[in-house]
């Protein structure tokens, strides 16, 4: 089977590296066209933008995976005609006229109290809890490199809208982490029940599932781009 081309979109507090782990699986399952988008997170607009465009870019079929607020964003972006599945990975997967900051007050994470604004709008993971908030099974170091290197986004995204969700028109699947502090988990569980997923999986994890079990979410991902070949 000729495997279709992948692209990881990266959400909040970190950058396309985020999927290293997942993109190193993805290559043992022989995919060939493996592609991680560096959003800027100035806008959910800016950032489905730049999603789009990479996709444009790819003449075949396409699956595009979302960790975080990167749901949101291959939401928005994934009703281009090529895309043909939509993978969630600890992810916000929001309706129309929904936002990610909405979806999190229905459920405020664990972690809530650990996000600082400063001066110029950004939204910081303060470093000291870092570890503890978004990937607590990974070992302290990798934590604190992650933290160090965090993106920050425009707090202002947070509030940014879904117009009409890619969810309701392509095939899902989602992953759901069970020990998430940045996503309620039960909010996790909400939004997979709507999606009508093809197939939901749960994982003991924190947020950083993609790093922490980079092995399963690959497997969701060959698993979606088998369920939809051809």
């Amino acid at each position: 089977m000729n495997k279709p081309a992948v692209v990881l979109v990266h959400g909040f507090w970190g950058g396309a590296a985020h999927w290293a782990q997942v993109i190193l699986e993805l290559r043992r399952l022989g995919y060939q066209d493996i592609r991680a988008v560096e959003n800027p997170l100035t806008s959910l607009a800016d950032d489905a933008e730049r999603t789009r465009k990479m996709v444009a870019q790819i003449e075949g079929p396409v699956i595009l995976a979302g960790h975080s607020y990167g749901g949101a964003v291959i939401s928005q972006a994934g009703n281009q005609a090529n895309v043909t599945a939509l993978v969630f990975i600890a992810a916000f997967a929001p309706d129309a006229g929904e936002s990610p900051g909405g979806i999190t007050q229905q459920h405020l994470p664990a972690a809530a109290p650990n996000l600082a604004p400063d001066s110029d709008g950004y939204l910081w993971l303060k470093a000291d809890k870092f570890h503890e908030s978004f990937c607590q099974d990974l070992p302290e170091e990798q934590g604190f490199v992650m933290a160090v290197t965090q993106k920050a986004p425009l707090a202002s995204t947070f509030g940014d809208a879904i117009s009409d969700p890619a969810w309701r028109h392509k095939p899902s699947w989602y992953q759901i982490s069970s020990q998430d502090r940045m996503i309620a988990p039960e909010n996790q569980q909400a939004m997979s029940a709507r999606l009508n997923a093809r197939k939901v999986i749960t994982l003991e994890a924190g947020h950083a599932s993609l790093a922490s079990h980079p092995a399963e979410v690959a497997a969701l991902i060959d698993e979606a781009a088998a369920a939809t070949a051809g």
